[in-house]
């Protein structure tokens, strides 16, 4: 609101009409439009005019995403396209239906160009329905494939520790098995589990090309058990 206050610090004559409160867009936009002929200059006028469009233009959107809020409240509740065609101000449900749509445009991304508008048409909008819906599930299970990754990266990190007398090389394999016993204790948030994963992934990698001089001892069963386990994780 502070252009406004600058417009209206510009007219003459404030005193015959009250501008209204900062919090008021509308009823400000209404008054400066009445008081439009009160700037002295052209250029004044023109800055003031195209200031307004503006905020016009701001306050469309706004009503837009309301609105299409408002719908989408309103069908939760079981009205019928049927029911909001006069609220819409169209005469059909069909048509409302085909509104509603183009009002949601305004809260959805353009996936050709995020920088600009979605196009209104019905069409446009429920591709991008499909292409944001399509994206999210995508999100959803890769969240959920890290989750379950995470259920098992702990039990397998821990069974790397528990023979690590025969992991030892003292050497890159013996360094990120004391990263992972570092880390394990106080692993509980998704970054940390991260941390975990890479330690884990580097001791798999180490313990490959250790192989043939990881201990000189031939390994125990359980200790090549415990080396495939991880090895099939970070696969």
């Amino acid at each position: 609101m502070g252009e406004l206050r600058q417009l209206h610090e510009q007219a003459e004559d404030a005193a015959l009409d009250r501008m209204p409160a900062d919090d008021e867009l509308y009823g400000a936009l209404l008054y400066l439009e009445r008081r439009a002929d009160a700037l002295k200059s052209p250029e004044a006028r023109r800055s003031a005019a195209t200031e307004r469009v503006r905020l016009w233009e701001y306050l469309r959107q706004q009503a837009d995403l309301h609105q299409a809020q408002a719908i989408s409240d309103a069908r939760a509740a079981n009205a019928q396209w049927a029911d909001l065609a006069s609220a819409l101000a169209v005469s059909a449900p069909s048509a409302a239906y085909n509104k509603a749509l183009r009002l949601r445009a305004t809260t959805l991304t353009n996936p050709a160009d995020p920088q600009m508008p979605l196009r209104r048409t019905p069409e446009a909008v429920l591709l991008a329905e499909r292409q944001a819906a399509a994206k999210a599930s995508a999100q959803r299970q890769a969240e959920e494939a890290a989750q379950r990754r995470h259920r098992l990266l702990a039990p397998v990190a821990q069974r790397l520790l528990d023979y690590r007398a025969e992991l030892d090389d003292d050497d890159d394999v013996t360094f990120w098995l004391d990263q992972i016993e570092a880390v394990l204790p106080h692993c509980e948030t998704p970054t940390q589990f991260v941390s975990l994963g890479i330690y884990v992934e580097a001791a798999v990698r180490e313990l490959r090309k250790a192989e043939p001089r990881v201990t000189h001892n031939v390994l125990s069963e359980s200790a090549h058990h415990a080396i495939a386990a991880a090895v099939e994780l970070v696969s």
